[in-house]
């Protein structure tokens, strides 16, 4: 395929949208996916957080190929190719987009094989079939009639029996056999119930220690047991990525729980994005598969190591803290022993400020706990993304409900990936007498907000919760977050109006200090950096620090050039895709970005302003991308509390800026690579748990 000619560079400083000051999105996302793979090799990592990293870089290109590749496959089949910021039209992006991602999986197996070394030097063995006794052969086939047999389904496919149904992310068993004089085909499904790892005793292994064989090679070596009278010719692993984007027809979205119901039935069969195969599947049955599944060679990958390493995350469950981080107990600003009063009291005069996971979540649950116990407490409204599977807010909102409160939750539906989960969340809490609303049917609702109005001696008085993650406390202790309490009067003034405009007929265009997406945030946050540009450009004190995940937004990148052009000076932390090109004579030569990646996954959100020696910090769920500035209920707050705005600055964003153990700097040609400089070893989220947890003295 014909690759676009390349860009004279440097680029002329005043073609801001010239393609050669772009970074391909999806291609940048890669590069994340790289650095995350980079965690699994790092062996300064205990060698099971290791194996943690290479799970997550598994079920990331699963993601991918479910997201982006199938959103450039239906764009080339719908006749809809664009051309992105960066030059390269559909076809293009595909192209590049596959063949790095294939590169990336080959890189995994052959991590794979080093970690698996380490794991044996710590006691942990995994038996391949050649490396099967007679005894471990014995032990499995026992543990395969008693406990895989019973759950394996064979379906065959001929003229009487049509292709069988092949779920999304399914691992499965191409098999031969002769049947009636025939060849003949079915297929075996490795039902997700089954433990992809199966353990092997020490007495049959004949070594001390934790052994496992694959679950594959188990069922392979027994597969005939399921075609008794026939003869199995041959069994070839294959597995399937499908697209899951979930797509909603306005005009049909009267009732969007139906709507979204609905379309994730019709989800299941969406079509291939990737079919990864064993690499000794042969040519016949190979094209057997893409018949049936009406694909072409451009979707198959051959695989001649494991598939699915997302399944290794099982491997964290051994219980040997020896080979994991050291488990810490995040500090608490409240339990759910506290005295309503005085949590009330607390927020009323002086905002408090979590900091997650070096702070507990459990600050949230105490906030809706006091909620619920306080009979001055007359109403409750919230925002809920992602709740996760057991969320313990979702009972504290019942309660409240049946203590007679005005409860009304907005529960994003199309929230990807939670969407069914989100679904039953949402009738459990209506069946519950909830005021439930699920937003819009073109905008998806991705504040956190958490809105309590309590009746006081004095009158009304609002508190207000708003964060940069989701009110979810399993990933509030993997995620690094922020969250603030507040009873600032301006800001829970617009808090309200927000839910008004997310339950009611709200057209609010303005909001006293709440930055709010659609409605002004992109407007209002080119104003700010043009702000701080001019406070370069007089001379006064400007600088710009941004902490966000993605940077995409071609209109908010010209607004960065811009900037930097007046000679501001800029900080980005973007801990995945950043399109824009740091360093660029003329552009963008006073922009710095870099990401980390760490043990926490780095989630919150702040923009702070030097603001002519007036400093001003925001923090929220918005990430510079079109979707989080046009597309969706976005919210930024600003941090009023002087000395909350000196921490963030201080501690949180100058130990970023100062890691040079987790931290890779982007350069103008769109490649990470370490900081450079004589600096000590600094690693930013150690330092900040260190900071939360360890006792200081002062």
């Amino acid at each position: 395929m014909p690759q676009p000619e390349p860009a004279p560079w440097p680029p002329d400083p005043s073609e801001l949208r010239n393609p050669a000051l772009y970074i391909n999105r999806e291609l940048s996302w890669l590069a994340f996916n790289e650095r995350v793979l980079a965690q699994a090799q790092d062996e300064s990592h205990p060698v099971l957080e290791r194996v943690k990293f290479l799970a997550i870089v598994g079920t990331n290109l699963d993601e991918f190929y479910m997201v982006r590749v199938s959103t450039m496959i239906k764009q080339l089949e719908d006749g809809t190719e664009r051309v992105s910021p960066d030059g390269l039209n559909t076809s293009q992006q595909l192209v590049a987009m596959r063949e790095r991602a294939a590169r990336i999986l080959a890189e995994q197996a052959n991590c794979w094989h080093a970690l698996r070394g380490q794991l044996v030097a710590a006691g942990i063995r995994f038996l391949d079939r050649d490396d099967w006794t007679p005894a471990v052969r014995q032990h499995l086939r026992a543990a395969f009639v008693a406990d895989i047999l019973p759950v394996l389904t064979p379906l065959a496919f001929d003229p009487g029996h049509p292709f069988p149904f092949i779920s999304n992310l399914s691992k499965n068993f191409a098999v031969v056999v002769r049947h009636e004089g025939r060849t003949k085909f079915a297929r075996v499904k490795l039902p997700d119930i089954l433990p992809r790892f199966v353990p092997v005793p020490d007495h049959v292994a004949g070594s001390e220690g934790t052994t496992f064989a694959f679950l594959e090679d188990v069922v392979r070596d027994n597969i005939q047991a399921l075609f008794p009278q026939t003869q199995v010719k041959g069994a070839y692993l294959f597995r399937v990525v499908r697209d899951t984007d979930l797509e909603i027809e306005q005009d049909e979205a009267d009732d969007l729980l139906e709507s979204i119901d609905r379309s994730l039935r019709e989800l299941r069969r969406g079509a291939l994005a990737l079919l990864q195969v064993a690499s000794d599947m042969p040519a016949r049955i190979l094209d057997i598969l893409k018949d049936n599944f009406e694909i072409g060679e451009e979707t198959v990958l051959r695989s001649a190591e494991r598939v699915g390493f997302g399944d290794w995350m099982q491997l964290l469950q051994q219980h040997r803290p020896e080979l994991k981080d050291p488990v810490f107990t995040p500090k608490g600003i409240w339990t759910e022993h506290d005295d309503p009063e005085v949590i009330f009291d607390q927020i009323k005069y002086h905002d408090q400020l979590v900091h997650h996971p070096f702070q507990s979540f459990d600050a949230v649950e105490a906030f809706l706990r006091a909620a619920i116990r306080d009979r001055q407490v007359i109403a409750i409204k919230m925002t809920l993304y992602r709740i996760g599977a057991n969320s313990p807010l979702i009972d504290l909102l019942i309660d409240a409900s049946e203590a007679g409160k005005q409860v009304a939750v907005l529960v994003e539906l199309k929230a990807r990936f939670d969407e069914r989960n989100n679904i039953i969340w949402a009738r459990r809490l209506e069946s519950h007498g909830v005021h439930v609303v699920y937003g819009f049917a073109e905008l998806k609702t991705h504040a956190k907000l958490c809105l309590v109005v309590r009746k006081e001696a004095g009158g009304i008085q609002r508190y207000v919760h708003t964060a940069t993650g989701n009110y979810n406390p399993g990933t509030a202790r993997v995620y690094t977050d922020l969250g603030l309490f507040t009873a600032d009067a301006d800001i829970v003034s617009d808090v309200s109006e927000v839910f008004n405009y997310l339950t009611g007929y709200s057209n609010q265009k303005e909001f006293r200090r709440l930055l709010v997406a659609p409605v002004q945030l992109r407007q209002r946050l080119a104003e700010l950096v043009e702000r701080e540009a001019e406070h370069a450009r007089a001379g006064r004190p400007a600088r710009l620090i941004v902490k966000v995940n993605a940077v995409t937004d071609d209109q908010m990148i010209r607004v960065l050039y811009r900037a930097s052009q007046a000679g501001l000076e800029i900080d980005l932390i973007v801990r995945g895709i950043c399109s824009l090109r740091p360093g660029i004579p003329g552009v963008s030569e006073t922009i710095r970005v870099r990401s980390i990646v760490g043990r926490f996954l780095e989630h919150s959100r702040l923009y702070w302003f030097e603001n002519g020696g007036e400093p001003e910090l925001y923090l929220g769920s918005a990430d510079l991308m079109e979707r989080n500035l046009d597309r969706r209920v976005e919210v930024l707050t600003p941090v009023r509390d002087r000395g909350l705005v000196a921490h963030l600055r201080e501690v949180a964003l100058e130990a970023y800026l100062r890691d040079t153990v987790r931290a890779r700097v982007l350069g103008p040609d769109g490649t990470y690579s370490r900081p450079v400089g004589d600096a000590e070893p600094f690693d930013a989220q150690r330092a900040l748990l260190q900071h939360y947890t360890e006792p200081r003295v002062d």
